[in-house]
């Protein structure tokens, strides 16, 4: 079986385990993720095993006008998860900030750079990309 690594929201009334994370995971640095995660990017990846072990109720969604949906507790409002438009809820991908373990994950990219904060500089090696990765 593989390790679990669990994770949070900052009242911890959300709570859930995952296991495996996806391969290529990338800072996101389009205006919708800077604004749901209030930050420089947002970093998200697909799980497999996705467990919720508390609150699930207590989730909300945002559908944004292009049809992505982004899902984060009504009771503290820390950014949970995103979702391609069509996607299911199993197909989340999680916010990194929320978990609580060291996670066995590496960045590989920068995505959607032709749409980051004008004061940022990505001072790294990654590949960066204007748009998605395609």
């Amino acid at each position: 079986m593989s390790d679990r690594y669990k994770g949070s929201c900052l009242c911890g009334q959300v709570r859930f385990e995952a296991a495996e994370f996806k391969e290529h995971i990338a800072h996101c640095h389009c205006s919708m993720c800077r604004k749901f995660h209030g930050a420089t990017f947002g970093t998200l990846a697909q799980v497999k095993s996705l467990t919720w072990l508390s609150g699930q109720e207590i989730l909300k969604d945002y559908v944004a006008p292009n049809g992505t949906i982004r899902t984060f507790c009504s009771h503290c409002g820390s950014s949970i998860g995103f979702r391609s438009k069509n996607n299911s809820f199993d197909q989340m991908e999680l916010a990194l900030g929320l978990f609580d373990d060291n996670l066995p994950v590496s960045m590989d990219a920068h995505i959607y750079t032709e749409y980051k904060a004008n004061w940022v500089q990505i001072n790294d090696d990654l590949v960066q990309y204007p748009e998605g990765r395609e």
